[in-house]
């Protein structure tokens, strides 16, 4: 077909002048809506059967079209099959070659239905599937993670807040904090996904179609849980897309966090993880690097995830109902955060069981900073010492250990009953890492047998999930 010539085309009864070269090439969008090859056979497909079902079409050729469109289907997977930019777009491509193929019973196909309604449909199963695929490697980040975990339940690491050594935690309490990040975003993708599976065919251009169709029937073929309510809103809302983008956002802002801590951990002054070899980089002309730039790029990749949620909700703020050609530019952001995401949480399920822990350089952390202050404070408090009063006399106690560049385990008897006369012998036992772990013995707190229950318990949701 030559470059702007409108006899060919699906659409050409109402057009007496070609389509301009550049414009045809610049509305196109079957440069990148042909990786919806599959769901949009499928849907094709379930309404060839719908309409045999009906008595609109007669079962020969439903037949001939189902036939058509499975070859069809092994030619682009083959790579037989040649796209054309003046058909547009990924339905036209196999409709048109469903004609050559079959003859007139492939025009008889597009009965019933419109593009509008033929690729929401086509973006609710990409996206249904794209979903459940994510679910997939976001599980087996999750698993990763308690595995780990449970590894590290008694390993001893500082906890921060502002970046500053805060309380002593530990290592496996603190991935299950990631662990817990992971599983809302799981749940946000869960239920995203009831609202995606709904069908929006046999809504036709806007306003439905004439036809009896039977859309329950369509429904069913296709896997959705029912029919879309109203045709005007099934063609022209992309509200599901951006749902999904916003809960992709997200996860990847949470994996974001995870990785600027293994950046941070990975470095030098920290020395907490070594990343295997196969997740870093070295450099061209500092021999001695190691690079963490895997999660260094999934960071800066969140960043694009929401850059594309806000494409989308910039997309839909205007539109008014019905279908309007701006939707065409929904599906760009939406495959791009499906690729980006998955590729994500892949790298980083893989990434995560390999790394290195080093487990001296994380006591030696928590020994830092004053990090069992509010132990002795609670101490104090349990000694019947008002808390502002305790707060103060641990502050003085700081202080002379700043001074001295003394930890508060590590000063006498003598210096810490300077500051108050309620400070025992017994104090000791709650002034060291592994006392002040075991004091945080309650559902949700640090103690190993704590992280412990809460990694059984996390295994149990995965496996009713």
């Amino acid at each position: 077909m030559a470059a702007g010539d409108t006899s060919n085309k699906l659409w050409a009864g109402r057009f007496t002048e070609p389509t301009d070269a550049f414009v045809e090439a610049f509305t196109a969008s079957v440069e990148f809506d042909q990786r919806m090859y599959k769901q949009d056979i499928a849907g094709s497909m379930a309404h060839a059967r719908m309409l045999a079902h009906i008595g609109v079409l007669s079962d020969s050729d439903r037949d001939a079209i189902v036939g058509g469109l499975q070859s069809i289907e092994k030619e682009i997977e083959t790579g037989e099959f040649e796209w054309s930019v003046a058909l547009e777009d990924v339905h036209m491509n196999i409709e048109a070659r469903l004609t050559e193929k079959i003859g007139i019973a492939g025009k008889k196909l597009h009965t019933g239905r419109s593009r509008n309604d033929q690729v929401a449909t086509d973006m609710r199963l990409y996206l249904r599937d794209a979903i459940d695929q994510i679910a997939i490697e976001l599980q087996r980040l999750q698993n990763a993670l308690l595995d780990v975990a449970a590894n590290e339940a008694e390993t001893v690491m500082p906890g921060f807040t502002h970046l500053q050594v805060a309380q002593p935690v530990t290592l496996g309490h603190h991935l299950m904090a990631w662990f817990e990040m992971l599983s809302r975003d799981y749940d946000r993708l869960k239920d995203c996904r009831k609202r995606v599976n709904v069908m929006p065919l046999g809504s036709a251009a806007l306003a439905g179609t004439s036809y009896p169709i039977d859309r329950a029937y369509t429904a069913e073929l296709l896997g959705f849980d029912a029919p879309t309510e109203n045709s005007l809103d099934s063609v022209s809302d992309r509200d599901f897309i951006i749902e999904f983008n916003a809960a992709a956002a997200l996860l990847m802002t949470h994996l974001s966090r995870f990785s600027e801590e293994l950046v941070v951990w990975s470095s030098a002054q920290f020395g907490f993880v070594e990343l295997s070899d196969s997740f870093c980089t070295g450099s061209s002309i500092m021999p001695q690097k190691k690079n963490p730039d895997v999660p260094e790029l999934v960071r800066g990749k969140a960043g694009r995830v929401t850059g594309n949620l806000i494409s989308l909700l910039m997309l839909m703020k205007a539109q008014p109902l019905a279908y309007n050609k701006d939707n065409q530019e929904d599906k760009e952001p939406l495959f791009d955060t499906i690729d980006t995401l998955r590729g994500s949480l892949k790298v980083f399920a893989d990434m995560i069981p390999a790394m290195a822990i080093n487990r001296e350089n994380m006591a030696k952390a928590a020994l830092q900073g004053f990090s069992t202050a509010t132990d002795l404070a609670d101490y104090l408090v349990r000694k019947g010492v008002a808390f502002r009063d305790a707060h103060e006399v641990v502050g003085k106690a700081v202080r002379l250990g700043v001074e001295q560049s003394k930890d508060l385990s590590e000063m006498t008897l003598d210096e810490l009953r300077r500051f108050s006369d309620a400070i025992e012998s017994d104090v000791f036992d709650v002034l060291t890492l592994e006392g002040s772990l075991a004091a945080r013995d309650h559902l949700g707190g640090t103690a190993p047998n704590q992280v412990r229950a809460a990694i059984k318990r996390a295994r149990a949701r995965m496996l009713s999930a």
